[in-house]
């Protein structure tokens, strides 16, 4: 089945191919089809994956897969959640994300420094689906106090799994997709796709 993924975004445009192929659907990004960002003004991570499946199904007439993800650090009552991808402002990148987030959490002890990625997918049938799959993941962990590895993205080089005792960015793609809190989510989609294809 032909989805398109509604992101712009190559590092989670990457994860999400790796993910998908093994189930059967074959992507193609919003952006190779022309389709631009939509406005995320939800107020949860549903919220915003919904808003964003429904752009890209109405303007290709595809069925459309989009989430949402952001990192929740306890110490900053769940910040930068929603706004990870801004955290620094709108037309911030990671790397200024990070500096701000470090200097939010400067002088905190590494007990109070726990935090949660989480992902909420959600797959369309089409633009009006009113029963879409919506599958979550969460990957808890604790943020560094200074990066460490040079893979992934966004926040990967600050986000500890305390598990493996690396950072997001020092695991190779097959480790961080199978832990991860897209990898999760995308398992709990996998449960529930066929069930979602007979409907």
């Amino acid at each position: 089945m032909k989805v398109v993924v509604a992101t712009g975004n190559r590092g989670k445009l990457a994860e999400f191919e790796r993910l998908l192929v093994p189930l059967g659907l074959e992507c193609v990004s919003q952006g190779e089809l022309g389709i631009g960002e939509v406005d995320e003004t939800g107020l949860s991570f549903v919220e915003n994956a919904l808003l964003k499946a429904r752009h890209a199904s109405r303007l290709t007439g595809l069925p459309a897969l989009a989430d949402d993800s952001g990192l929740c650090v306890d110490a900053l009552d769940g910040a930068p959640g929603l706004y990870s991808a801004r955290y620094a402002g709108a037309l911030a990148d990671p790397a200024a994300n990070i500096d701000k987030l470090l200097g939010e959490l400067d002088g905190r002890l590494e007990a109070e420094r726990g935090a949660y990625f989480h992902a909420v997918i959600v797959l369309l049938r089409n633009a009006e689906d009113p029963r879409p799959l919506i599958a979550e993941g969460s990957w808890h962990g604790s943020i560094l106090e200074a990066p460490r590895g040079a893979g992934g993205f966004g926040y990967d080089p600050v986000f500890l799994d305390p598990a493996l005792g690396k950072s997001a960015a020092e695991l190779d793609p097959d480790t961080k997709a199978r832990i991860s809190h897209r990898g999760r989510a995308v398992e709990a989609l996998r449960a529930r796709l066929a069930e979602w294809r007979a409907g």
